[in-house]
């Protein structure tokens, strides 16, 4: 592999001398303004063209423009045709392609495989502006439009689905998207190092087909490169009585899988012998790394086999750190696809270059005065860091941006604060976020780079927090300070989920955010109450929790301050069971909470949680075909709907089945009017239909009302969020009686779902004796990140 080269050391390209675009270009005629004849490269992106380091176009594009090269944007074209791949004519180097910030598969559709009606990424919200599993349907609508035109693919959907991987909404295994899209390329992760020497090769002549030796690229290839070593990872353990074990990291030469004599079946079937590697996965002792590749079973076989799958997941997941990662291959039909390891991470000066780069801070001024919610929420927000070594199951921010934490300098931060402050249109004075990922991992790394580069850990925080990664909260402190101070500043917010297991390590930092930060409510993100689910998230238990809410309270009480915890919960994730419910909502009904809106489990492409659910093992684990653990998955809709009926413990809707379930269970001894019951026995007039998303019932004078149904987007204009932080005031006040506190049951990082027109909201509200009526939202949910 290539080493790694500052990105912002490269010879200009002699377009450079254009300088940079008020906006990158979307027609002819802004093109003709600038001056340019033709663009080098054009990027096709799924969602509304926002000039914003927020969002993955305007990065890469900035970035290229940097590198002096003329980029062009296609957002959100008609796919119909080709024809709208042509309005700014033919690119002189490549096409890039994006479904945009998600995947438009959880853009387009809800845990239960519901279609959503909205879209907060496009203006007005509207749905249906860009198709199903969009990187493929572009890439493809691209080669028809000019089809010796070079085809790159990247961004979330494209680095998630880069080798064989579940599909939820298929229910079953699909292909790579490489293979699927005939893209000569895939850049997974983030992209900026990638896409720069791309570019640069590109401009001297050489086809991206041929670029190789680029980390973090993706491409088709016909068997191994000579000087290879392939350590064979296709197969399970399967103990017998007459041989050992086979390790499934069992070496063979590269050329293995074409001559018999080095390891592979002859005429007759017969198999010839491995060489063993034992379970240090060691390569010859002179023998590079960066020139051994690992096999991962075909996807042929892991189509039909879950086990398969389960073990391929786990040796993808090891195979993630940048500083020992060797190279995967799989085999789709007759080729290969290839994965190159992770990219470096960038350096504090190349994250602040990529954010000094000259945003307009806006959306292109081609959608007038349409309101696009992605923006709202995010416009008076600043990302700080890049990464999380959370390691969190139901979450692949990690096979993304990786797990080795990626920070700016205090400079360049207090710089874009003085920018939105002084060209924001709209600024009041509140930084409405300053986080990332996770709030609070700013500067935190290993302590030892060696170890670092060597270590083969799924999460630096689980199950304990590991001896080696530096805590230390306190340049998040001098930030938060520093901030704050700044002319014009009256108020930063802290918006993105905090991770309160490494905040406990740190008085000093929870104290000074909750004396100066918290709007009212923090959100932070248990999960779960039960060791079962959260061994399977790998999340902390609860313990966790009880210690952060003691500091959070103590700390509020000395500032003087009425504040309180968002927790948020996942309903229906692998390894919940019915009675794992049950005890969630009997901690729920003696905390006094009640949930607003609820989401079962989403399974993402890729994520360590989804391929429990579809393979019923535990991928955390060595997999073998007897004696792995089995994972349950909650899987049927009702199911799934009784997991989400049990965080609505309250809703009257959800009686009849919590009745039947309650009974099923022999705790019918819950079912009463008392306080130690959890339903009661009575059902209101017009109540009982159970199984709509967010139905309001009422609550008891005092109760708390939180949200489960956390998507990181702006609230719907027509289903208002209860319980959310104003943003205008330094100190919340009391809207729900005593408490009021949140909580979450989606991993689906997508847009709010609006109910499907076959199972719409009930209206009906039943008020118990003097209920009142709760204030509205004022302000969106925080950024569109993974709350911990």
């Amino acid at each position: 592999m290539l080493p790694a080269k500052n990105i912002f050391s490269y010879k200009p390209y002699w377009a450079k001398r254009f300088g940079p675009a008020p906006f990158l270009p979307m027609s002819r005629a802004e093109m003709d303004k600038l001056g340019w004849d033709s663009c080098d490269i054009i990027i096709v992106v799924g969602d509304a063209y926002i000039d914003h380091p927020s969002f993955g176009m305007a990065v890469i594009g900035r970035m290229l423009e940097a590198q002096g090269f003329r980029v062009g944007i296609i957002a959100q074209p008609d796919w119909t045709s080709a024809e709208a791949f042509r309005q700014l004519g033919k690119p002189n180097l490549f096409f890039g392609v994006s479904a945009g910030n998600m995947d438009s598969m959880v853009n387009h559709y809800t845990s239960d495989r519901r279609l959503r009606h909205n879209d907060a990424y496009t203006p007005n919200d509207e749905h249906g502006k860009r198709p199903d599993r969009a990187v493929t349907v572009y890439a493809q609508r691209c080669r028809e439009a000019y089809k010796d035109v070079p085809v790159i693919i990247g961004g979330i959907e494209a680095s998630l689905r880069r080798i064989a991987h579940y599909d939820y909404w298929a229910d079953k295994v699909r292909r790579s998207v490489l293979p699927d899209s005939k893209a000569d390329l895939l850049v997974y992760g983030n992209a900026e190092r990638a896409i720069v020497e791309i570019a640069h090769r590109a401009a001297k002549g050489e086809h991206p087909r041929e670029m190789s030796d680029i980390r973090g690229t993706a491409f088709m290839r016909d068997g191994i490169p000579d000087g290879w070593v392939m350590l064979d990872s296709t197969s399970i353990d399967e103990p017998g009585p007459l041989a050992p074990p086979i390790d499934p990291y069992a070496m063979t030469s590269a050329a293995s899988c074409d001559k018999k004599e080095e390891g592979a079946a002859d005429e007759g079937g017969k198999t010839i012998e491995f060489k063993v590697v034992h379970l240090r996965r060691e390569i010859p002792r002179n023998h590079p790394r960066e020139l051994s590749v690992v096999r991962l079973p075909a996807y042929e076989q892991v189509l039909n086999d879950p086990i398969l799958y389960a073990h391929a997941s786990r040796v993808l997941h090891l195979e993630t750190n940048p500083g020992n990662a060797r190279a995967l291959v799989q085999k789709h039909g007759n080729r290969d696809v290839w994965l190159n390891p992770p990219p470096i991470p960038l350096t504090t000066p190349e994250m602040d270059g990529v954010f000094d780069l000259p945003y307009a801070r806006a959306p292109h001024p081609a959608y007038g005065e349409a309101k696009i919610p992605a923006w709202d929420m995010i416009r008076f927000s600043v990302n700080i860091m890049r990464g999380c070594f959370g390691g969190c199951t139901f979450c692949s921010i990690t096979e993304h941006e990786g797990r080795i934490i990626q920070s700016r300098s205090e400079a360049s931060i207090l710089r874009e604060v003085e920018e939105i402050r002084d060209k924001v249109k709209g600024f009041t004075g509140i930084i409405s976020d300053l986080g990332g990922p996770t709030a609070n991992m700013y500067t935190l790394t290993c302590k030892d780079e060696k170890i670092e580069e060597n270590c083969r850990r799924l999460s630096c925080v689980y199950p304990d927090i590991c001896k080696n990664l530096n805590t230390d909260h306190g340049p998040l402190i001098s930030l938060y300070r520093k901030t704050r101070a700044l002319p014009g500043i009256k108020k930063v917010l802290i918006a993105s989920g905090l991770r309160y297991d490494l905040a406990v390590q740190s008085p000093e930092y929870v104290k000074e955010l909750v004396t100066h930060h918290v709007g009212g409510y923090l959100k932070i993100a248990p999960e779960h109450t039960e060791g079962g689910p959260l061994s399977k998230m790998m999340k902390p238990g609860m313990g966790t929790y009880d210690r952060f809410k003691t500091m959070f309270e103590k700390f509020s009480l000395e500032a003087g301050k009425e504040q309180y915890l968002i927790p948020y919960f996942i309903a229906a994730h692998p390894g919940t069971t019915d009675e794992d419910m049950l005890n969630l909502a009997l901690w729920l009904k003696a905390n006094d909470f009640r949930a607003d809106q609820v989401q079962a489990f989403l399974p993402s492409p890729m994520a360590l949680a989804s391929a429990m659910y579809h393979s019923g093992r535990n991928p955390l684990r060595t997999v073998r075909r007897e004696g792995t653990e089995e994972v349950f998955s909650p899987k049927g809709l009702k199911q799934r709907r009784l997991h989400k009926a049990f965080l609505r413990y309250h809703d009257a809707n959800n009686w009849p089945l919590l009745r039947e379930t309650l009974k099923k269970m022999g705790r019918a001894d819950l079912i009463g009017n008392g306080k130690r019951h959890l339903i009661p026995t009575w059902q209101p007039e017009g109540t009982g239909d159970a199984g709509g998303e967010g139905v309001r019932t009422g609550r008891k004078n005092g109760a708390q009302t939180f949200l489960t149904k956390h998507t990181g987007l702006p609230p719907r204009a027509d289903l208002p969020v209860r319980g959310e932080r104003p943003a205008a005031s330094s100190t919340a006040k009391k809207p729900f009686g005593n408490k009021a506190e949140t909580a979450r049951t989606s991993t689906s990082r997508a847009a709010p779902a609006r109910p499907s027109a076959v199972w719409p909201p009930k209206k009906t509200t039943v008020k118990s004796p003097g209920s009142a009526a709760a204030p509205k939202a004022t302000t969106p949910r925080g950024k569109n990140t993974r709350s911990k």
